[in-house]
């Protein structure tokens, strides 16, 4: 029984964990390093992940400065972030590259808003999901007859209180990125 409720609370954790990755993908006004995460450069042949390849820091909270670890990947680091799709444009100086966050306009805020809703609406799915599959592994058990019908009730009532804290907490992260989308 305690496995049980183990196992979908650690599930439950990964789709949270899931939701905050994605939440980092949608940019606000302020600048996060976070946001580079999925650009990958060629480094020496490999696909490799801008931020192993090269130190990212905030500046004056609407800049991210890029500093590439190898000062011959700066051509390659602008490419890429070209080519991202997040409507960033990079501008180099040296061997650094400067990102300035561009002021999200109303319709912008609006379609991440949305595409926030949709990703919270899909880590709220998630976590269902893995209600209706615990709570059919506990019937299963009573059916063999490993557990008792009142535990099956107790376990039914414990993973339905995870999944009540899961949910509530997907809400709070969505209204805490509403808000900071809206933040102008």
């Amino acid at each position: 029984m305690e496995q049980l409720i183990q196992n979908t609370s650690e599930r439950m954790e990964k789709s949270l964990a899931s939701l905050l990755t994605a939440f980092n993908k949608i940019r606000t006004g302020r600048a996060n390093p976070s946001l580079l995460d999925d650009i990958k450069i060629d480094y020496y042949g490999n696909l490799t992940p801008l931020n192993q390849a090269s130190n990212i820091s905030v500046e004056e909270g609407r800049s991210l400065v890029i500093s590439p670890w190898d000062k011959s990947l700066v051509p390659e680091v602008e490419k890429a972030i070209m080519n991202s799709n997040l409507g960033l444009n990079p501008s180099t100086s040296g061997d650094l590259i400067r990102v300035t966050m561009p002021s999200l306009t109303e319709e912008t805020r609006q379609d991440y808003i949305k595409q926030a809703r949709a990703e919270a609406e899909n880590a709220r799915i998630s976590i269902r999901n893995i209600r209706r599959d615990s709570n059919n592994s506990a019937k299963e058990e009573q059916t063999n007859g490993e557990i008792s019908e009142d535990d099956l009730r107790r376990i039914e009532d414990l993973v339905q209180k995870e999944t009540d804290k899961y949910i509530s907490s997907v809400d709070k992260i969505l209204k805490d990125k509403e808000a900071d989308l809206l933040e102008i």
